[in-house]
C-alpha cells in the first residue's frame, strides 16, 4: 500500500512539474479560452447595469453602467413575474431534489452494488431502461397524474416526481461497487451493525466525492427547468426560469431586464458550484491518498 502511494505521489509530483513547465503559448491558449468562456456572462452583467437605450446603440457598450439598482428594483417591482417569490421557490425545489437524489440514490446504489436478493438484475435493468425514455414523452402522462392529486400550482409538483432518478442510482450503483470494499462491509457486520448502520457509517462517506456530483448537477438541472415548471405550475407560482419567460411581453422585450433577472439568478448556481466544487476536489483526494 505504501508503495502505491509513493507510485502516486511521484506521479502527482510529475505531473505538476509538467504543469509548471509548460510553454508560454499554453498560457496564452488558456487564457484566452477563459476569456472567451467568461466574455458571455461579463456581457450579462453589463447589458444589465444599462438601459434598453444604450444597449441598442452600435457600437454595443462593453463597460458596465450604473442603472444595476434600478434595473433590479424593477425587477422585484414586476407584478407579472413574481421574481421573489421564484428565487424562493426555485431555492426549495433545487435544494430539496438535490438532497433526496443524493440520499436515495445512494442508499439504491449500495443495495444494487453489495446486496444479494431475488431480482435485483431485474431491478435495475427496468431502472436503466427509465434512463432511454425522453423526457417529453412523460409529461403528458405526469401533469394527468398530478390533475389526479390536484397539484397543478403547486410546487410539490416540481418536487415529488424528481425525489430520485434512474442516472443517479445507476451513478452511484456503479461508484459504490468500486470506492467501497466488501471486506469492509464484512467487518462492520462482524461488530453487530445493522445493513443501514453500514450504509450510513462507512459506505455513505466513501460516497462522498460522486454524492458531490450528483448533488451538483441535480441542483442546477432543477434549478435550471423550464419545461416541467412551465406546464405544471401557475403564473403566479413560478420558478425562476418561468419568471424569467415571464418579462417577456408580445410587442417589447425589456432586456435589460431579463438580463439583471438573470444575472440574480446566476448568483446561487455560482455559489453551490463554488461550494461543491471544493467538495469534488478534496473528496478525489482523500480517495487517491487512502487507495
Amino acid at each position: 500500500m505504501k508503495a502505491v502511494i509513493r507510485r502516486r505521489t511521484h506521479r502527482a509530483v510529475a505531473g505538476s512539474a509538467r504543469l509548471w513547465q509548460a510553454s508560454p503559448l499554453t498560457y496564452v491558449v488558456l487564457i484566452f479560452g477563459v476569456v472567451l468562456s467568461a466574455f458571455p456572462l461579463y456581457w450579462m452583467f453589463v447589458v444589465a447595469t444599462r438601459t434598453n437605450a444604450v444597449v441598442g446603440a452600435v457600437p454595443p457598450p462593453f463597460i458596465a453602467g450604473q442603472h444595476l439598482g434600478a434595473n433590479l428594483r424593477r425587477l422585484f417591482d414586476n407584478e407579472q413575474a413574481h421574481f421573489a417569490k421564484a428565487l424562493v421557490n426555485s431555492a426549495i425545489a433545487s435544494a430539496v431534489v438535490a438532497f433526496s437524489t443524493v440520499f436515495f440514490s445512494s442508499l439504491a446504489g449500495f443495495a444494487f452494488a453489495k446486496l444479494r436478493f431475488r431480482g435485483r438484475n431485474a431491478l435495475l435493468l427496468l431502472i436503466v431502461g427509465t434512463m432511454m425514455v425522453p423526457v417529453q414523452m412523460g409529461i403528458i402522462p405526469l401533469y394527468m397524474v398530478m390533475v389526479h392529486v390536484h397539484w397543478t400550482g403547486k410546487l410539490q409538483a416540481v418536487i415529488v416526481p424528481f425525489l430520485v432518478t434512474g442516472f443517479g442510482v445507476f451513478m452511484m450503483r456503479q461508484y459504490a461497487g468500486q470506492a467501497v470494499p466488501d471486506e469492509l462491509i464484512e467487518a462492520a457486520r462482524v461488530d453487530g451493525a445493522s445493513t443501514f448502520r453500514i450504509f450510513w457509517s462507512v459506505v455513505l462517506p466513501a460516497l462522498r466525492p460522486a454524492a458531490s456530483v450528483l448533488a451538483l448537477f441535480t441542483f442546477m438541472q432543477t434549478w435550471n427547468d423550464f419545461l416541467w415548471p412551465r406546464a405544471v405550475l401557475n403564473p403566479d407560482n413560478p420558478t425562476v426560469q418561468v419568471s424569467l419567460a415571464l418579462l417577456n411581453s408580445a410587442y417589447f422585450n425589456d432586456y435589460t431586464l431579463m438580463f439583471a433577472g438573470t444575472v440574480v439568478a446566476t448568483v446561487p448556481l455560482a455559489i453551490v458550484f463554488v461550494v461543491f466544487g471544493r467538495q469534488i476536489i478534496g473528496g478525489i483526494m482523500d480517495g487517491a491518498v487512502k487507495a
